[in-house]
């Protein structure tokens, strides 16, 4: 519990059993029971079934580090109501690393690892957050005089999709790069103290890395060189939070208004997305009615392997928030993504001749 929900007296009412997460209502007394690939239990770490930082990541960001090695599109993003652990989950807390830090440091151990002469690795990050549905880059330190970040502007290529324009992207070559990058980002980031969080997040930040391996392989004693490509999308969106309970006004009210505009597109998004998987029937997606959504488009019904965490509240306080994220969750899980591995076209020729040679070699 935080120390909110413990002000309130607040009692449990979400209980978790292997995949299944069972809500037991505190007025009606109804039992809601959702599904999911897994169900991760953090209320109590005395529990035998408890789920540290660490299972997280094995369970949902390992999987998703290995298809980034294949040349495949991955993106994670933390969804939930705001104060029950999206950046802690995403980002972490002093000694207990989050997804981000722990996945950028698995990268780099396994490009030290495997890169050769026949294989080299580069390595660019950028990293942005979608504040009151402007973009501002958190790589670049505030303007001195003005105090203000500009806000940039979003494009769209026809074949890699919509982008930022003028996006600082920095080469990394090693996790400690990143981490002080990471650091300089998160001291930018906008957050706030809410009647529901005293560190709220008040927008929401993507942190993207790309990651170009380029193999050296020889066909016929020719040398080719053949790139592939995979873009990681690590997503941290703010809290869905309702204005009476966070108390707010002014400034915070504003962005809970463009921080719940985000969302209920993301909303709108993931349902028409669920639809069309299901029904095969053409939908029309909103991806343009919010930046975020925009942005976010090849992740979420495109070329990428994508998961959602959703984090909940235990507390009865906090009910109908919960029951609301775990429908979301349920939606998002129908989406059925076709993903392919991002190769230039020397890498299929090289294929095709190889296969051909070896044709040959075995008539």
């Amino acid at each position: 519990f935080s120390n909110r929900e413990k002000t309130e007296n607040a009692h449990r009412v979400v209980f978790m059993e292997n995949q299944e997460t069972i809500v037991q209502h505190p007025d009606s007394k109804h039992r809601h029971s959702f599904i999911y690939d897994f169900s991760f239990f953090s209320f109590d770490e005395t529990d035998p079934d408890f789920a540290s930082q660490n299972t997280v990541y094995e369970k949902l960001a390992l999987p998703l580090l290995e298809r980034a090695f294949e040349g495949y599109n991955t993106c994670l993003f933390a969804y939930g109501q705001t104060g029950s652990g999206k950046s802690y989950t995403m980002m972490g807390f002093e000694e207990e690393a989050g997804v981000t830090p722990t996945f950028c440091e698995e990268l780099f151990s396994r490009v030290s690892e495997s890169e050769n002469q026949q294989i080299t690795y580069h390595l660019e990050m950028s990293y942005f957050e979608v504040y009151n549905e402007k973009i501002h880059d958190l790589l670049v330190v505030k303007d001195e005089q003005t105090q203000k970040k500009l806000p940039l502007r979003v494009r769209e290529h026809p074949i890699f999709g919509p982008f930022v324009e003028d996006l600082s992207a920095n080469v990394v070559s090693s996790y400690r790069d990143i981490q002080s990058w990471l650091e300089l980002g998160n001291k930018q980031r906008a957050t706030a103290a809410t009647g529901m969080n005293d560190k709220s997040s008040r927008s929401h930040s993507v942190f993207t890395l790309v990651m170009t391996q380029t193999k050296t392989e020889f066909v016929e004693e020719e040398e080719h060189d053949h790139t592939i490509t995979s873009r990681i999308n690590l997503v941290d969106l703010a809290g869905s939070e309702r204005c009476s309970t966070a108390q707010t006004s002014g400034n915070r009210l504003r962005e809970g208004v463009s921080i719940n505009k985000s969302l209920l597109t993301l909303g709108k998004v993931i349902s028409a997305l669920s639809e069309h998987s299901q029904t095969k029937r053409k939908v029309f997606i909103p991806y343009r009615e919010s930046v975020l959504t925009w942005l976010l488009k090849e992740s979420l019904g495109g070329n990428s392997k994508t998961a959602m965490i959703a984090t909940i509240s235990p507390a009865s306080s906090n009910v109908e928030e919960t029951l609301s994220t775990l429908r979301y969750a349920r939606q998002a899980r129908m989406i059925i993504n076709a993903a392919k591995v991002n190769e230039d076209t020397n890498a299929k020729l090289i294929r095709e001749l190889k296969a051909e040679v070896e044709k040959l070699k075995a008539a």
